[in-house]
């Protein structure tokens, strides 16, 4: 998984970079290459809903409270903080808006969980997260469309929901059966090599989408560079409430070290490729709103790595403390 994030973060700007002069070198390129677009979304998120695993949920009585706390954390204080950083920066702007803010929505699925491992977090707790916040986003993607951004960029209401249930029914029923074949027909052992060719056909998968969109889009996107270093501005912001708003729950639940790191970690992470996918979905011919959205992975990489080693230092530091406590005679 950590190599996948750093294959991630080379493979992002490369693709944006190339799809950029890949389109204004060849603007017929742009037309077949868009052409890719949807069976790459269908791809992506086929390879997504393979790579998540429901067992975890099965331990989730046990850790009902920390659950909840991260559940309203992640679906109600962090939604609230998205919409405020969005509206700050293009409230005059709804496809940039709508982008920044998609991005910005909603909580990773995958990745958070080896950033959690590097700072000493609790992983097993994490695990469970996986499936909750993928359910979660899957059913309130729709409604946090309709109430945040609205369907002025996109299909009318009743012909969303039906887009976008057809569109996530054929990955996720296909995935899901997919991966329940082959754990019934393979060994436990040769089923493991699946999960990590997933893992890592993902980052390409991205990769491949983002340049076709930036090459399919070129003359649009170009048209706004203003808006590119905001963006990135405004994802810093966002990153920096985060964290606060996750620092201080954890202080006003007395959460433990590693649900500290944890809350701290799924707050932080964004699920980018997925909400990708579901947003050239919902918001069909939108340039602006996929270019909003990708260039806020290029802070998040860099960002989870530096906030997980601060938290293992401070998670170290801590244990230092632990076991060799000041005296006074």
């Amino acid at each position: 998984m950590i190599r996948s994030d750093n294959i991630i973060t080379l493979l992002l700007p490369l693709a944006i970079l190339l799809g950029l002069v890949t389109g204004s070198i060849l603007p017929s390129a742009g037309a077949t290459l868009g052409s890719l677009i949807d069976t790459l979304v269908l791809g992506l998120l086929a390879l997504l809903f393979f790579e998540v695993r429901f067992q975890p949920l099965r331990e989730a009585s046990r850790h009902l409270g920390f659950l909840l706390i991260a559940w309203v954390t992640n679906f109600v204080l962090i939604p609230l903080i998205a919409w405020s950083v969005a509206k700050l920066f293009f409230s005059g702007q709804p496809a940039l808006f709508a982008g920044l803010l998609l991005y910005l929505l909603f909580p990773c699925t995958d990745w958070f969980l080896a950033f959690t491992r590097i700072a000493k977090g609790d992983v097993a707790l994490g695990s469970i997260l996986i499936p909750v916040n993928l359910i979660s986003q899957l059913l309130l993607f729709p409604v946090f469309l309709a109430l945040f951004i609205g369907t002025q960029n996109g299909p009318a209401s009743v012909e969303m929901w039906s887009t976008f249930t057809q569109w996530f029914l054929f990955p996720f029923v296909g995935a899901i059966l997919l991966r329940v074949a082959l754990s019934r027909i393979l060994s436990p052992k040769q089923f493991e090599a699946f999960p990590r060719l997933v893992g890592s056909l993902i980052p390409w998968t991205l990769s491949l989408l983002v340049f076709c969109i930036f090459c399919s889009h070129t003359s649009k996107i170009i048209a706004h560079p203003k808006a590119f270093p905001l963006i990135l501005l405004a994802v810093f912001l966002f990153f920096v409430l985060s964290w606060l708003v996750s620092e201080l729950i954890a202080w006003c639940f007395r959460l433990g070290g590693p649900q500290k790191v944890l809350l701290a970690m799924t707050t932080a992470a964004r699920n980018s490729p997925l909400v990708l996918g579901l947003a050239t979905i919902a918001l069909p011919d939108q340039p602006l709103v996929y270019a909003a959205l990708i260039i806020g992975m290029l802070v998040e990489f860099p960002h989870l790595t530096v906030l997980s080693r601060l938290m293992f230092r401070q998670q170290q530091n801590l244990s230092a403390s632990a076991a060799n406590p000041v005296t006074t005679s």
